[in-house]
C-alpha cells in the first residue's frame, strides 16, 4: 500500500503568513489603477462615488479598466482573507508542537514577525474594500479612523511583544548563530513594523482632524524609526555572514526583501508629507516628491539586481519554483515585485506628472506604466503558480499494472 503523500503546506512554516501578504500586496496593485487612473473629487484616494461616476462618465476602455480592477481586488483580497485565517489556525496548533519549541530556540524565531506583518496588510486590504465597495464610507470615515488606528496599535504592539521574545533570548542567553544568518531574513521584522507604521499614518494623511492627524504622524514615526534601526542592522549582519559563508540558497530570496520595505516606507513618507503639507503647512514641492520617490526606485532596482544576480547563480528558480525541491520562503519573490509596481505607479504620476516632466496618459507614461503592469502580471502568476505548488492536492502515484 503505497504511503499518503501530503502537501508542502502540510509542514507547518511561519514563512506561510507571505502567501497572505503576497496576494494581499496584488489587491494594491489593482487599487493603484483606480487611485492614479480616475479623477477623485478633493481627496487622495478614490471612493465608491468617485469610481461610479467615472465608470458612468467614462469610456468603455474606463469602464473596462475599472471592472478588472474591482476585479482584481476582490479576488485577491479573498485570497489574502482566506490565506491569514488559515495560517492563524495553522501556527495556533503548530505552536503547541515540539517543533514549535525546538524552532524557538533558531535563528528562524524571527520569522514569527510575518504574522503581524499580515495582519497589518489584511487591514489594509480591508480599507480598500471598503472604499472601493462601501458607498458614503466617506462621510463616517472620521469615525472609523480611531478605530483602525487602535486595531493597528495592537497589532503594533503584539509584533513588538514577539520581537521582544526573539531579542530578549538571544541577547540574555545567547545562541544566535551567524554563520547560518547568510541572508536577509533578519529584516523580516523591520518590514512588519513599517506595515503597522503605514497603517497608522493613514489618518495623518486622510483625515481632517488635526488631533487624529498629528497622532497619527506621531506613531507612525515610531514604527518609521524602529524598522529602519532593524533593517541598517540586519542588513549589515546579514552581509557580514554572506561575504563569509555566501548566500544561504533556500533563503535568498529574502536578499530583495528591502524592495517591498522600501515601498511601504516610501507610501509612509509620502502619507506623513500630505499631513504635514494639509495641517501643518509644511508644503512640499512636486520637485522634492520626484526626487523622493527617484532615490526610492534607485535602491529598489540595485536590490533586484542584486538579488537577481545571486538567485540566478544558485539556480533558485530552477530547484525552488519549477523543481522538487520546494520552500514557503518562495513566497517572498513575491514581495519585491509588488513593490516594484506600486512603487514605479507613484514614480510616474506623482512624481514626474506632477513635476510636469511627462503628459499624464501619453506615451512616456504608458511606456513606463507597463513595467509596473508587466510585474504585476509576474506576480499574479507566480502567486498561483506557487499556491498549486504547496497547497494544492498531490497527485497520487499511477498504480502499477498487475504482471
Amino acid at each position: 500500500m503505497p504511503s499518503q503523500i501530503s502537501r508542502p503546506s502540510d509542514t507547518y512554516s511561519p514563512l506561510y503568513f507571505l502567501a497572505s501578504l503576497g496576494a494581499g500586496g496584488l489587491a494594491v496593485t489593482f487599487f493603484m489603477w483606480l487611485m492614479h487612473w480616475i479623477p477623485k473629487s478633493g481627496r487622495s484616494v478614490p471612493v465608491f462615488e468617485d469610481i461610479a461616476a467615472a465608470f458612468v462618465s467614462g469610456s468603455w476602455v474606463v469602464q473596462v479598466m475599472i471592472l478588472v480592477a474591482g476585479l482584481g481586488i476582490a479576488v485577491f483580497a479573498f485570497l489574502n482573507l482566506k490565506l491569514l485565517v488559515w495560517n492563524l489556525r495553522q501556527f495556533r496548533a503548530w505552536s503547541k508542537t515540539e517543533a514549535y519549541a525546538r524552532f524557538s530556540k533558531t535563528n528562524a524565531q524571527s520569522q514569527v514577525m510575518a504574522m503581524p506583518l499580515a495582519l497589518a496588510m489584511s487591514i489594509n486590504v480591508l480599507f480598500i474594500l471598503g472604499m472601493l465597495f462601501v458607498p458614503g464610507l466617506w462621510s463616517v470615515v472620521e469615525y472609523l479612523f480611531p478605530l483602525a488606528m487602535i486595531v493597528f496599535l495592537a497589532i503594533g504592539v503584539h509584533a513588538i511583544r514577539l520581537y521582544g521574545q526573539f531579542l530578549g533570548r538571544v541577547l540574555t542567553e545567547g545562541g544566535f548563530n551567524c554563520a547560518v544568518n547568510n541572508n536577509f531574513g533578519q529584516i523580516l521584522p523591520a518590514f512588519a513594523f513599517a506595515m503597522v507604521g503605514v497603517g497608522l499614518a493613514a489618518p495623518a494623511a486622510l483625515s481632517s482632524t488635526p488631533a487624529l492627524a498629528g497622532l497619527g504622524l506621531v506613531l507612525s514615526t515610531f514604527f518609521l524609526m524602529g524598522s529602519a534601526v532593524i533593517a541598517v542592522v540586519a542588513l549589515l549582519l546579514g552581509l557580514r555572514a554572506m561575504l563569509e559563508h555566501g548566500a544561504a540558497p533556500e533563503t535568498a530570496p529574502t536578499l530583495s526583501i528591502i524592495v517591498p520595505l522600501l515601498a511601504v516606507l516610501g507610501i509612509l513618507g509620502l502619507r506623513q508629507g500630505h499631513g504635514r503639507e494639509v495641517h501643518f503647512g509644511a508644503e512640499a514641492a512636486s520637485g522634492d516628491t520626484l526626487v523622493f520617490l527617484t532615490q526610492i526606485l534607485s535602491v529598489q532596482i540595485l536590490f533586484l539586481l542584486f538579488a537577481g544576480l545571486v538567485l540566478a547563480r544558485q539556480g533558485y528558480a530552477r530547484r525552488f519554483l519549477f523543481g522538487q525541491e520546494t520552500s514557503p520562503g518562495s513566497y517572498a519573490l513575491v514581495c519585491p515585485g509588488v513593490g516594484l509596481a506600486v512603487v514605479l505607479h507613484f514614480f510616474v504620476n506623482r512624481g514626474l506628472v506632477d513635476a510636469g516632466l511627462i503628459m499624464k496618459f501619453g506615451p512616456v507614461f504608458w511606456a513606463l506604466t507597463a513595467v509596473a503592469l508587466a510585474a504585476q502580471v509576474a506576480m499574479i502568476w507566480l502567486v498561483f503558480h506557487l499556491n498549486r505548488r504547496h497547497f494544492a492536492a498531490p497527485k497520487q502515484p499511477s498504480a502499477l499494472p498487475a504482471e
